[in-house]
């Protein structure tokens, strides 16, 4: 079963039916057939709620936290080991990305999974981790 993680980016462009949508929804249905394991970091879960409070309202957000809870995604804490945690601190100090970002990309490697994404900003680990880009 392949593994991969999807990034915010990736996410909201399939709630908000952007362009990349239609690949993001073939993931899902994998997904859910089980032929893809899907993970989520909680930090990019709360990059998307305060994104979609912030342009829109919190009654939106909590709309789209029902939605990916509905979701065969696997929203993944940090946990006590600080691995994940000190891998995007690795990143975050070492490379011009946000913090959540970092996360996305910790997650892949500590969990070795494909991140999905298009946010141009995972150049900066692109010989690191596998990246599914979308467009």
């Amino acid at each position: 079963m392949a593994t991969k993680v999807l990034d915010s980016w990736a996410l909201l462009a399939f709630l908000e039916d952007e362009p990349a949508a239609e690949e993001v929804k073939k993931l899902l249905l994998k997904g859910e057939a089980g032929t893809h394991k899907l993970l989520l970091s909680v930090i990019n879960w709360g990059e998307i709620y305060y994104s979609v409070m912030r342009t829109t309202s919190k009654e939106r957000a909590e709309t789209i936290a029902k939605e990916i809870a509905g979701m065969p995604i696997e929203v993944i804490g940090v946990g006590d080991d600080l691995v994940l945690a000190k891998q995007a601190a690795i990143y975050k100090a070492t490379r011009k990305m946000s913090y959540a970002d970092c996360f996305a990309a910790a997650l892949s490697k500590v969990r070795n999974a494909e991140l999905i994404t298009g946010d141009d900003e995972f150049k900066e680990v692109e010989g690191e981790i596998k990246i599914g880009w979308l467009n």
